[in-house]
């Protein structure tokens, strides 16, 4: 058999020999249990009163069984697999990808093929073909779920086929031997609701100033300058009206993963990490910019690379026991920290941001803690 397997828009292509998974295995149904019963029954009768006509009905019915188990063997030969995942995989997601059969047999077609995950398998659906014709190739599309971000080299699933008769079904454990780069969760969790709105809501106040470009009319306010006054607009509404134009540069977001100070907290760690993961993909997806920071990772898109650049650090960070304090950024900016121990950050500088602590990622807060709250 051949596996074939795209992730990161990258092909790796191998031939998976069957006894790399203990070869080509066989299960006696019950149909067939029920056959080999009646197949002694009537080898004995034909024996025990030699009867033409019993020896004749056993002759046929064990080259049934004989016949049943070669067509089932021969079924499941010369099939190749490819598998084509997208470029962009996350965790927790259900993610659709490509299945792709083809028959390699040039004379006879394949029937009844049954193509399944193994348990832990991130292939979840399984897909039943009930022909495949010779030299025919079938495409067709399925879902993978990978629980947990990272780098995972290894999957397996198994395809099996109970043609022709049902008598036993046979089998073939693929181990697919590839590399696919899983982003953390991008699913939201509940309390990050208000967060995201608190920082929406301060990049658009942030988003008004006096720059080039026109961003709306709106009433007057009090100890404005008259110069912005739009007459037009007065005159139509009756109240004045002013021009309100748009910052040259949209405000930046600032967020900072504090790497130490997690112990044998995982989960809690893994939960900081989907949080990250979220936040960057919201504010990258409304086009602001973005500055992601860790002790050894500093990026700002879109100028030094995009939000998957991001993810593919996040989808093999690991915590630390230790690590140096980072000051904030000497640019006006909108910061949020996520840290098991905010308190160490709020005293290098980090006092304007939002703090997302260990309480909130464990579910135990209501919602991220403001800075004057001094952190979790």
């Amino acid at each position: 058999m051949k596996l074939h397997a795209d992730a990161w828009g990258r092909s790796l292509y191998q031939k998976a020999k069957s006894a790399l998974a203990g070869g080509m295995r066989q299960r006696i149904t019950w149909a067939g249990v029920g056959f080999s019963l009646t197949v002694a029954v009537v080898g004995a009768l034909a024996f025990l009163t030699a009867n033409n006509l019993l020896f004749l009905i056993l002759s046929c019915l064990s080259a049934a069984l004989l016949i049943s188990g070669f067509l089932n063997r021969l079924s499941l030969a010369g099939l190749a697999v490819d598998i084509v995942f997208p470029e962009h995989v996350s965790a927790r997601r259900n993610t659709p990808a490509r299945l792709r059969i083809q028959n390699e047999k040039t004379w006879m077609p394949s029937f009844s093929i049954h193509v399944e995950g193994t348990p832990g398998s991130a292939f979840a659906a399984g897909l039943y073909f009930p022909i495949l014709p010779a030299g025919g190739v079938l495409d067709e599309p399925v879902e993978v779920y990978f629980a947990r971000r990272g780098l995972h080299t290894q999957d397996s699933f198994q395809i099996r086929s109970r043609f022709p008769f049902g008598f036993a079904e046979r089998r073939i454990l693929v181990t697919l031997r590839r590399e696919a780069l899983v982003y953390p969760s991008l699913e939201p969790a509940p309390w990050l609701g208000p967060l995201l709105s608190d920082l929406q809501g301060e990049i658009h106040s942030a988003s008004r100033g006096r720059g080039h470009d026109f961003y709306r009319i709106r009433p007057y306010e009090l100890l404005e300058s008259a110069r912005h006054v739009d007459w037009k607009a007065t005159a139509h509404t009756g109240q004045l009206q002013v021009r309100e134009f748009a910052k040259e540069r949209e405000p930046l977001v600032e967020v900072y993963l504090d790497l130490a100070g997690w112990g044998s907290r995982r989960e809690t760690f893994e939960r900081a990490v989907d949080c990250c993961a979220f936040i960057a993909w919201e504010i990258a997806s409304k086009a602001s910019r973005l500055r992601f920071r860790t002790a050894d990772f500093d990026v700002t898109t879109p100028v030094e690379g995009g939000v998957y650049t991001i993810l593919r650090y996040l989808a093999l960070v690991e915590p630390r026991e230790s690590s140096a304090v980072s000051e904030p950024g000497l640019e006006e900016s909108i910061q949020v920290l996520v840290s098991a121990e905010p308190v160490r950050l709020l005293e290098a500088g980090w006092h304007r941001a939002r703090v997302v602590g260990a309480d909130e990622l464990d579910g135990a807060g209501a919602g991220p803690t403001g800075a004057d709250s001094g952190g979790s």
